[in-house]
């Protein structure tokens, strides 16, 4: 059952590569003004189209850093290594580059501060074997985990593409993923970011090699109505004044295509 859930997958996230990609303009010049390289994609699921920036970039596979919060809350939950959202986590004692870090926290908290520590004890509670399971169920990237079950999301080998990112999410926001729906929901709930009225706003930022130069994301999706639009964005990271430019930008492309 697992095998034909991860065929599955794997078969929706090629169809979405290959449906219909409209480069828009506008969204050029908005990383054009913005002074930084990057690509932009976003995946409008009921007309069944890509509209973005940069294709062969959003395209190319890198490291998802903190946007692997994502997938990793959703193993640790369906394999019971958290009972819940809320159920602290060890942050181990240590020093960290974040003050804030240096707590026991649960999923919740954990994923707004994007908490390193927390969510290496919860790759670490899952086990190499149940983690490199999920992340072949979930047909993640290229759904490699290499042997270090606290550190593949950070340093590699584990990959995924923008759009693949898109089609990942599109799942997960429609209930699609083979986990229980509880866990889906549970999973949707602490990925809130915003309402306006009727649109709900999900997402989570991540950033390859902080506080260095490297790789910057933000991922996540629009709910308005009963339509669905997932996005992802990454970015080059130069300086630390690029990190704040993730979210920022990614706005912006989602206000100009009318989304926010």
């Amino acid at each position: 059952m697992k095998l034909l859930f991860a065929t599955l997958l794997l078969v929706f996230a090629a169809r979405v590569n290959a449906i219909e990609w409209l480069d828009d303009p506008e969204l050029g010049k908005l990383f054009s003004e913005a002074g930084v390289r990057g690509a932009f994609v976003l995946y409008d699921v009921d007309a069944e189209r890509l509209v973005g920036h940069d294709r062969l970039r959003a395209e190319t596979r890198f490291i998802p850093a903190s946007t692997f919060k994502i997938a990793n809350s959703l193993i640790g939950l369906s394999v019971g290594a958290v009972s819940s959202v809320d159920e602290p986590l060890p942050y181990g004692g240590q020093a960290q580059m974040i003050k804030d870090w240096e707590r026991d926290m649960g999923l919740r908290e954990a994923i707004k501060l994007s908490n390193v520590p927390i969510y290496q004890a919860l790759a670490r509670r899952i086990g190499h074997e149940r983690m490199r399971e999920g992340v072949a169920n979930l047909g993640y990237g290229n759904a490699d985990i290499g042997d270090k079950v606290d550190q593949f999301w950070l340093d590699g080998p584990l990959q995924i593409s923008a759009v693949e990112q898109t089609a990942f999410l599109a799942r997960l926001a429609q209930d699609q993923l083979p986990l229980s729906g509880d866990v889906q929901a549970k999973v949707r709930e602490i990925l809130m970011l915003e309402q306006q009225g009727a649109r709900n706003l999900y997402g989570k930022t991540g950033w390859l090699n902080a506080p260095n130069p490297g790789i910057g994301w933000w991922v996540g999706w629009v709910m308005h109505g009963n339509r669905l639009y997932s996005f992802a964005l990454n970015i080059d990271i130069t300086q630390a004044a690029d990190a704040p430019k993730r979210v920022e930008l990614g706005k912006a492309c989602l206000k100009a295509l009318g989304i926010l």
